[in-house]
């Protein structure tokens, strides 16, 4: 694996000072969310040009970063006619960004039918996946432009929320330009957590092909609740995941998330005795 880490999970001063201090903590790549990681320069969408991705690019490549995904975490399925047109743009100027930075992909979630981006039945429903597909649409077609990959995220709070719905956007779209960033956990809740094996093992039968990226944290129950933690932190078993990653997915970048200053470093290391008791 290539284990990397959200570049605003750490803590730096500046740009230069972040990506030091992902190589120093044992990272080879990071996902860049860039409004979020980077605080020392204006980062709205007009400043995405071909030079701040070359200066970017340079950093990187001289601490041996790679960005493996590009966040674009917006929600593309917002029934606001005037909100979608401006997100839209916002996906297409991250894919041509991305283009720029050699990012190996644009990384989303399937977001929700509502201007909230919450959580509601209609969502859940097949009106609503076919609505997000025809959303989903244009941001692939600019995405075959520029020779980039969009990548989704399902989450079981979200339209994408299980392997089948994620199986037909894939279908249905058609597009090589098209894959999936897998989190085990985003797809668990309270009422599916005891079966959290059978779901990453119908997961990986029905996308594995399509897997281009990994989303890895750990969870655990907390009166009656499930909550999120960092790697080693919780009760995940990862003898279904990393023996399919470890024949599969050679060198795949695996990206931890819900890590500290302080477990980020741990977690990196938890992560990796686990690889090696299965690769």
């Amino acid at each position: 694996m290539r284990i990397g880490i959200r570049a605003h999970d750490v803590k730096a001063d500046n740009f230069e000072g972040l990506v030091s201090e992902i190589a120093a903590e044992g990272f080879h790549c990071c996902q860049l969310a860039v409004p979020k990681a980077v605080h020392d320069f204006p980062t709205g969408i007009e400043t995405y040009t071909p030079g701040l991705a070359s200066w970017m690019k340079e950093i990187f490549a001289e601490n041996h970063v790679d960005v493996a995904v590009l966040g674009c975490y917006y929600n593309l399925a917002t029934p606001d006619e005037e909100e979608y047109r401006r997100t839209l743009n916002v996906y297409k100027r991250h894919i041509a960004f991305a283009s720029w930075i050699g990012a190996g992909m644009v990384g989303t979630e399937t977001g929700n039918v509502n201007r909230a981006y919450v959580p509601d039945a209609y969502s859940r429903t097949d009106e609503a996946l076919d609505f997000f597909i025809d959303r989903l649409r244009p941001v692939v077609e600019t995405a075959e432009k520029y020779g980039v990959t969009v990548a989704i995220e399902p989450v079981c709070r979200h339209i994408v929320w299980s392997a089948g719905r994620a199986r037909k956007v894939l279908d249905t779209i058609a597009s090589p330009n098209l894959q999936l960033i897998f989190d085990p956990v985003n797809l668990l809740d309270r009422t599916n957590v005891g079966e959290y094996q059978k779901i990453i093992g119908n997961f990986i039968d029905l996308c594995g092909p399509d897997i281009v990226a990994v989303h890895a944290k750990d969870f655990r129950m907390e009166d009656g609740e499930l909550r999120e933690c960092a790697c080693g932190q919780g009760q995940m078993d990862y003898s279904v995941l990393l023996p399919f990653l470890a024949k599969h997915k050679p060198h795949i970048q695996v990206l931890l998330e819900n890590t500290t200053s302080q477990t980020a470093v741990s977690a990196r290391k938890y992560l990796e005795k686990q690889y090696r008791a299965f690769a």
